[in-house]
């Protein structure tokens, strides 16, 4: 396999850090471009002895110019907290990124994968869901900004395909979780694992019987890989995440056991435009890309509880 170059927007975040390891150590060259509203260095502070690993602080919303074989298009806020502290520039990022980061790959030839979302399936009424349904999104609610953000950023993908060419990717990433999560993301698997390891009432909003599907963040990295080696007609979009659907309450009850806290579970109202079921099917997965997921939940949090616990004993 030859070596590429090969952008990561986002990189200091969260799934992006992963991927600049995965990618790493694959003996690629991997840029990871953040501008650290939400990204933190530390994230991929083991990876600057890297001689092939850069970073170069920019935020996508400005234009650039690179050199690169692909690029993983991961710029955004991601969890709720983040993404509606300052919603405009969500929206910006999103669009002027999208834009700023096709234009770039129209102009050298690169490939370019979007990190998509399940929230563009809103609050779905179809269940599990399936890359052709349309969703059931709020475009004027406080989700809206990532929401119809990343609507926007696909359709923008999908008309550099059809009328420049473009070789883009679509992945549509479903709930992921695993260490370099932020402590205080708001994403209900740090929220319970941060509660419970402080032995603080562990907090459900709504009644606990929304469910959500959760994949490990090694999974996630194979299957954004998968997809970007794929032929220039498979653009996607494709579901990755993990079809085991789960209550709220039961994955509350499951971390409290897990760490052995005392934490009470206590219940909260329901934010606005919450989904109530999110589950991906991942047939386009298994049979473009060969890709399921293999981490099991148990496994999966009990890494991710020990990363915390690591962070708490700092």
């Amino acid at each position: 396999m030859s070596k590429k170059t090969i952008l990561v927007t986002g990189g200091a975040g969260f799934v992006g850090s992963h991927l600049c390891n995965f990618l790493l150590n694959k003996g690629n060259e991997v840029l990871c471009m953040d501008n650290f509203f939400t990204g933190k260095k530390d994230n991929i502070r083991h990876l600057m002895g890297y001689p092939n690993f850069e970073i170069i602080r920019h935020d996508i919303c400005e234009s650039f110019s690179l050199e690169v074989d692909e690029i993983y298009n991961l710029a955004c806020p991601a969890s709720p907290i983040a993404y509606q502290h300052d919603p405009v520039q969500t929206i910006k990022a999103n669009v002027h990124g999208s834009i700023n980061v096709l234009e770039l790959a129209k102009r050298i030839g690169a490939k370019v994968l979007q990190a998509s979302t399940s929230e563009v399936y809103g609050d779905p009424q179809v269940h599990p869901q399936v890359e052709n349904y349309w969703g059931n999104v709020n475009p004027l609610g406080i989700r809206s900004c990532y929401d119809e953000g990343k609507r926007c950023a696909e359709s923008l993908f999908m008309n550099y395909f059809r009328d420049y060419g473009v070789d883009i990717k679509i992945a549509r990433i479903f709930n992921t979780y695993g260490p370099n999560m932020a402590v205080n993301d708001g994403r209900v698997v740090s929220n319970f694992i941060n509660q419970a390891l402080n032995n603080e009432d562990i907090t459900i909003y709504g009644n606990g019987v929304q469910t959500r599907s959760f994949c490990f963040v090694s999974d996630l990295v194979t299957g954004l890989e998968s997809l970007m080696a794929t032929d220039k007609e498979t653009t996607g979009p494709i579901n990755l995440g993990n079809p085991n659907e789960i209550t709220i309450k039961v994955l509350a009850e499951k971390i409290k056991k897990l760490i052995n806290s005392k934490s009470r579970i206590i219940n909260k109202i329901m934010p606005e435009d919450d989904p109530t079921r999110r589950k991906p099917d991942i047939t386009k997965a298994k049979e473009k890309l060969k890709w399921k997921p293999i981490v099991s939940l148990d496994d999966g949090l009990s890494m991710t509880i020990k990363y915390f616990k690591e962070l708490l004993n700092k």
